[in-house]
């Protein structure tokens, strides 16, 4: 393969582990496991930048400790059975990434807001509660809710 050629990370470990003899095909296997969870590692580094969150606050919204945490951020290995509260803080990011400039997110999700009890959107994640955070950034820049 060139060095300017594109590949898929998932098909050419696909066909590392049909090439490996049967022995050693659970190496494979594990190389095919990581880069199928490089999306969610980089889905968190950017909540982590963007949210300007420290480890132990991202730690409390997934419900782990802060060394496990680290360990997903800095070997590539967040667990599926994460990737659904983190698929919906990517949503929550993307809405205010595209509403809002990025130097100000962080005071935004931080900020107490009348609409969630005087809860912030931070508060909303840490507390598990990922699906309401989404909910109040999709109303929070609904245009049509505002024009009415």
């Amino acid at each position: 393969m060139s060095a300017n050629a594109t590949y898929d990370p998932d098909e050419v470990a696909r066909e590392l582990i049909e090439s490996y003899p049967d022995g050693a095909r659970d190496i494979a296997a594990r190389v095919l496991d990581r880069t199928s969870s490089q999306p969610r590692v980089d889905a968190l580094r950017r909540l982590l930048s963007v949210w300007d969150v420290s480890r132990a606050e991202a730690a409390a919204m997934f419900g782990v400790s802060r060394q496990a945490l680290s360990q997903w951020v800095d070997h590539g290995d967040v667990p599926a059975d994460r990737a659904d509260r983190l698929a919906t803080l990517s949503a929550a990011t993307d809405l205010l990434e595209h509403y809002v400039k990025v130097d100000r997110i962080p005071a935004v999700v931080r900020r107490p807001a009348e609409d969630l009890g005087g809860e912030s959107l931070l508060q909303l994640a840490v507390d598990g509660r990922a699906d309401e955070a989404l909910r109040y950034a999709r109303d929070l820049f609904d245009i049509a809710r505002w024009q009415s």
